[in-house]
């Protein structure tokens, strides 16, 4: 039977490389996203145009009930869940930390940090051989950031990967007897939308000096690692992180 893998955040970036790639390597795959329609379409057309499966989902995975409704039309559609990517996240122009706003910190920790909490629950109910599941893989999508703290630029942001990297810690350990492995990817500097969010879209090429490797990464090298650490080829790893960062 097809293995079925959701990916947060699915419609641009790392995620839609991760979604493609993933129905490359024969997974049937769930896009998520929160409000850009035409381009998770975009994806899922690209995979069935490709001879895969693929459907698209909307929800905000800050939304308890819409990640409820995103699991639930999982179930519906491909009857079972494999792999969950927790990939989807936001941040805000960069900014010092006293000058961030209240509404703009609960904002990113509920997306980034509760949405991931939100979904990891979900999966392991439908996984864990606890709850009569076969087993499976969450892979979460930490950043290089969580590390370095990103000072003067996203500290809000860092502290909610930091948040992830425990999770993924934690989390592993919770579920290794219950045949569910976890682990995360660092990304580094990547050539992807977000940085356009943070209001310098140029910044991958700004920084990649800093970069042993001397120049950014892509979303499709991010999504390689992804869908080896949900592969059986990584099947005595959890907690486990790989950083994609060109050596920084």
């Amino acid at each position: 039977m097809q293995k079925t893998m959701l990916v947060t955040g699915g419609s641009r970036g790392i995620g839609a490389a991760t979604a493609r790639l993933a129905a490359a390597r024969g997974f049937a795959v769930c896009v998520n996203y929160a409000g850009r329609k035409e381009a998770a379409d975009a994806v899922v057309a690209e995979i069935e145009g490709a001879g895969g499966r693929a459907i698209a989902v909307q929800g905000d995975v800050a939304d308890a009930g819409a990640v409820a409704a995103l699991f639930q039309a999982v179930d519906g559609e491909f009857g079972r869940l494999d792999a969950l990517v927790n990939n989807a996240g936001i941040l805000y122009p960069q900014s010092r930390l006293e000058d961030i706003p209240r509404d703009r910190l609960e904002h990113v920790l509920r997306v980034n940090v509760i949405g991931s909490f939100l979904c990891a629950a979900e999966a392991v109910r439908r996984m864990s051989t606890r709850h009569g599941g076969a087993g499976g893989a969450i892979v979460n999508v930490s950043s290089m950031a969580a590390r370095l703290g990103s000072p003067n630029e996203y500290v809000d942001y860092a502290a909610s990967k930091g948040a992830i990297d425990a999770m993924t810690i934690g989390l592993a350990k919770e579920v290794a007897g219950e045949g569910i492995r976890v682990n995360a990817v660092r990304p580094g500097l990547i050539y992807t939308d977000i940085h356009a969010s943070g209001g310098v879209p140029d910044r991958v090429d700004r920084l990649k000096g800093a970069v042993p490797m001397e120049r950014g990464g892509t979303p499709e090298e991010v999504a390689e690692t992804i869908l080896w650490l949900a592969s059986d080829g990584a099947s005595y790893c959890t907690g486990t992180f790989i950083d994609v960062s060109g050596g920084r």
